[in-house]
């Protein structure tokens, strides 16, 4: 028999306060990008009124000082290849390492786990300087540095999800003949769904938002993602033009949050899945 939570509406208020309380930063966002500059300096919580409304100007100083066309653009490519790579890597390594399991599987598990409790600033410095050494202060290099970061939570993700995945699936597609790569594509691939949604959606909102690693990477004279240009929204002395940085990180959070919204029914299912199979 299960046990009905005693006071259902408590926590529906609770939870109901949790999600304003992180909605709240982002509408406070939204609201600040309709104000002029010095009406959001002098009351940042207050509604646009009818003298600090100026529409979508803050939008247009925004893309115009930021050239935030062009940062989209090479965000959108670091994001979409490492991702993307992350996937594909990481799934054919987990299921790898579930299907040989020997010592050797388990140590370079064991491996991917200690990933995940590295943190970065031991390793900033000096990925900065081999980034440099080995031309990967690009986009397209920073797919492989990305991919090394993203992979410890991927591999774990993956190899839950594939511990719960009936091997004499893949013996039949064997049978039929199937070779190794066939069968993981064919087969083991598209009942990974779940998981591979939660792994992207994972990794998206990282990879998307990340602002240190680009910065310690690429060559800034010649490629900036969102996170980066929003900075030089700073003027001299500290100064910052809040009005169009306000403008810049609406429009940032929209793709992000797009892609989030069609993806999410599956990143619980995933989740779960991961956690328990094995």
């Amino acid at each position: 028999m299960n046990a009905q939570p005693r006071r259902p509406w408590l926590w529906t208020l609770s939870f109901t306060v949790i999600a304003l309380a992180y909605l709240y930063p982002i509408a406070l966002v939204v609201i600040n990008s309709f104000k002029g500059k010095v009406y959001i300096a002098d009351n940042p919580f207050s509604l646009p009124t009818a003298e600090s409304f100026v529409g979508w100007q803050n939008y247009i100083e925004g893309v115009r000082k930021t050239d935030l066309i062009t940062s989209f653009g090479w965000s959108l490519v670091i994001t979409v290849g490492s991702a993307l790579l992350i996937l594909a890597g990481t799934s054919m390594t987990a299921w790898w390492i579930v299907r040989m399991d020997n010592r050797f599987a388990k140590t370079l598990y064991t491996s991917f786990l200690f990933n995940l409790v590295v943190p970065f600033q031991m390793v900033m410095f000096t990925l900065s300087w081999l980034a440099d050494s080995l031309g990967l202060s690009n986009p397209f290099g920073l797919w492989i540095i990305y991919l090394g970061f993203g992979a410890g939570l991927a591999v774990f993700i993956f190899t839950g999800f594939v511990k719960g995945i009936p091997y004499e699936i893949e013996e039949a597609a064997t049978i039929d003949g199937c070779g190794p790569v066939r069968t993981f594509f064919l087969i083991v691939l598209p009942v990974m769904k779940p998981a591979v949604i939660t792994v992207a959606i994972l990794e998206v909102m990282w990879l998307w938002n990340d602002y240190l690693l680009p910065y310690l990477t690429l060559d800034l004279k010649k490629y900036m993602t969102i996170p980066i240009s929003v900075q030089y929204l700073k003027g001299g002395y500290g100064a910052v033009d809040m009005g169009a940085m306000m403008g810049v990180l609406v429009l940032a959070l929209i793709p992000v949050i797009v892609f989030y919204l069609f993806s999410q029914k599956h990143i619980i299912q995933g989740v779960v899945a991961g956690a328990v199979k094995g």
